[in-house]
């Protein structure tokens, strides 16, 4: 069993960046299916991107397209997702995900274990 803790949060002006980074431990985070999702008050928590265990292939939603990139450190275990030209609505707690599968998709019920969420506020 995995364990997952984000951490980089914090207050940034739009147009600005964050990177954000989930640690691992007890597994090694490259063998399960990976994404990141965010949840703003009163809203269900939502997809950013996903990385598949199959192939390595990333998969951003639209919304973050062109704007966030995600990285991995083998070494350290750990998966991080850089936000640049932040937005008033990227504003949400954000959460990393593994999954058992080979290919997890975007549905948040796809993902097995889950981070306890850092928060982003992106002030305008």
């Amino acid at each position: 069993q995995v364990q997952l803790v984000e951490s980089g949060g914090g207050l940034v002006q739009a147009g600005g960046s964050l990177r954000l980074s989930c640690a691992a431990s007890g597994r090694t985070l490259s063998t399960y299916s990976n994404a990141w999702f965010r949840q703003a008050p009163g809203k269900e928590r939502e997809f950013v991107v996903r990385t598949d265990r199959l192939n390595s292939r990333t998969y951003f939603a639209d919304s973050v397209k062109g704007r966030f990139t995600i990285s991995r450190d083998n070494a350290k275990n750990t998966l991080d997702l850089q936000m640049n030209s932040l937005k008033p609505e990227d504003t949400a707690v954000y959460y990393c995900a593994a999954s058992r599968a080979l290919v997890a998709g975007s549905n948040r019920d796809e993902y097995d274990y889950w981070g306890q969420g850092t928060q982003v506020t992106v002030s305008s």
